[in-house]
């Protein structure tokens, strides 16, 4: 099959998560399709077919069509097949992250008003494979939870379109000319993961996947496996730097991509000298540096929807939180009154395109707050008006903490830490940190009379958050710094933190 033949297969604007692996085998076939480590999975594209038509059967048994199903099974390719599968079963797939604590996942059981949980593929019995329902491109396909600044996760309602994206150009690439494979140890469940691993089926490039990242396990695979692209989060990167990446042979790397958060420049001037442009053949000698690519996206948008390209052998001196639009992704940057702004000036950051979320689940106050009239997406961040129809970052609207690639909502830490019975009032704030980008810290006022160590609100916290949210310090403090309005002032609490330099 040609190149022209198997673009046409994935490029029709028809095609759905419930039909995107079943087109896909029909171009790559045998082809690898996932290896995950440690044993887990191992299945070409003909057999992840297969799998999902199986499971699809399994759930459309369970379910009527339009049912939410909440796939809430561990890390791993099989979280990502499920959801597949309940889509081709007509249902609307909400993947679940697996470090979120029970509390959190009855939370979006219920507030997503789910007809099925699936916890372990194995609790599907065997059934025939089926057809996928038929449903528009331009319906809803699954509906992926992220922390409101109500304090409570809120479910953002993406379309099969969206989630694709440009997913299925990548079709036309002539990836069966030479060699690829991508490592990652994203969470499945995470819209960067997500995407990924669609971009991944589209490309028709196979993936070995970590199903728990560990920065030695991640160097260990791209070295003996001479994996080609890489993609990660910023804290991996800085995990994998301690862990030795400059002492390994990395040249096989031909792209390093990262998302989630912002990605430090002399950590992409390194990794992009560990790889290699090409190798010449029979000398096994390599030239160049690799490619990084650089996203920016939010569940609201589907994954990413900017990016910003560090070439090979060239560092120009661009900010590096300056990105541009993929097309057919708007940028615009507006003020209060909605107005875009003058060149160089800041403001919100706002994007239109077909990843923009049709609404929050169940919560018409909150999609009216984050999507404009004429549907642009209120990202929350603000930015600088740049040329070309570039923006640069100026920092965070929200009151939100990138934690190693997540995104932690200040207000949910805050709500949460406050029914310890000890607290009286809490205020999160994030702090830097070099591995992580931010971790989550605590300023504390206590009831009369209570005592709380530091060490046993951390470990409180742990019990009842996820790890990524809960806070690593805390300070107690008598009264909260405030504003006119009775509002914390925030900027003046990371001034608690500073007089123990030693943390």
């Amino acid at each position: 099959m040609g190149v022209v033949d198997r673009a046409r297969m994935l490029l029709d604007r028809g095609v759905t998560l419930g039909t995107l692996l079943e087109r896909a085998a029909s171009v790559h076939g045998d082809r690898q399709l996932v290896e995950e480590a440690d044993g887990g999975l191992i299945l070409t594209f003909r057999e992840g077919a297969d799998l999902v038509a199986r499971w699809a059967g399994a759930i459309q048994a369970q379910i009527s069509p339009g049912d939410r199903v909440v796939i809430a099974t561990e890390n791993g390719y099989g979280l990502f097949l499920l959801s597949l599968a309940a889509s081709r079963a007509g249902g609307v797939a909400v993947p679940v992250n697996p470090k979120m604590q029970q509390a959190e996942i009855d939370h979006v059981v219920q507030d997503s008003a789910a007809s099925l949980v699936i916890k372990d593929a194995d609790e599907l019995k065997d059934a025939d494979p089926v057809d996928a329902v038929e449903v528009d491109a331009g319906d809803v396909a699954a509906v992926f939870y992220t922390s409101g600044t109500t304090g409570k996760p809120k479910g953002a309602q993406l379309s099969h379109r969206a989630l694709l994206g440009s997913g299925p150009m990548m079709a036309a690439l002539p990836t069966n000319l030479r060699r690829d494979e991508a490592v990652t140890g994203l969470p499945v469940a995470h819209i960067a993961g997500f995407s990924m691993l669609l971009t991944g089926v589209c490309a028709g490039v196979p993936v070995f996947l970590l199903r728990k990242f560990r920065p030695d396990r991640a160097l260990d695979a791209i070295e003996s496996r001479r994996a080609t692209l890489f993609i990660g989060v910023p804290a991996m990167y800085r995990m994998m730097l301690e862990a030795g990446a400059e002492k390994r042979d990395l040249r096989s790397v031909r792209m390093w991509g990262s998302g989630a958060d912002a990605m430090p420049d002399d950590l992409i001037r390194k990794f992009k000298s560990f790889g290699a442009t090409a190798t010449l053949p029979v000398l096994g000698a390599s030239i160049g540096e690799a490619l990084f690519v650089d996203g920016y996206g939010m569940v609201e948008l589907a994954g990413g929807v900017a990016v910003r390209f560090s070439l090979p052998m060239l560092n120009l001196p661009v900010g590096s939180s300056a990105v541009f639009p993929l097309p057919p992704y708007k940028l615009k940057v507006i003020d209060d009154k909605e107005r875009q702004v003058r060149l160089g000036q800041v403001g919100e950051l706002v994007v239109k395109g077909p990843g923009v979320m049709k609404g929050y689940h169940g919560n018409e106050d909150a999609t009216r707050e984050s999507l404009t009239s004429d549907g642009w997406l209120r990202t929350g961040d603000l930015a600088r008006r740049g040329p070309f129809g570039m923006v640069e970052f100026a920092g965070r609207k929200k009151d939100v903490i990138k934690h190693g690639g997540y995104s932690v909502f200040a207000v949910e830490v805050q709500e949460t830490l406050e029914q310890h019975p000890d607290i009286a009032e809490a205020a999160v704030i994030g702090l830097p940190d070099e591995r992580k980008g931010e971790i989550p810290a605590a300023v504390i006022r206590l009831n009369e009379g209570a005592t709380l160590s530091e060490d046993e609100l951390v470990s409180w916290a742990k019990e009842h958050m996820s790890d990524y949210k809960a806070p690593q310090r805390a300070v107690f403090v008598d009264e909260l710094p405030r504003t006119g309005t009775d509002k914390v002032q925030k900027n003046e609490l990371r001034t608690l933190f500073e007089t123990d330099p030693a943390r």
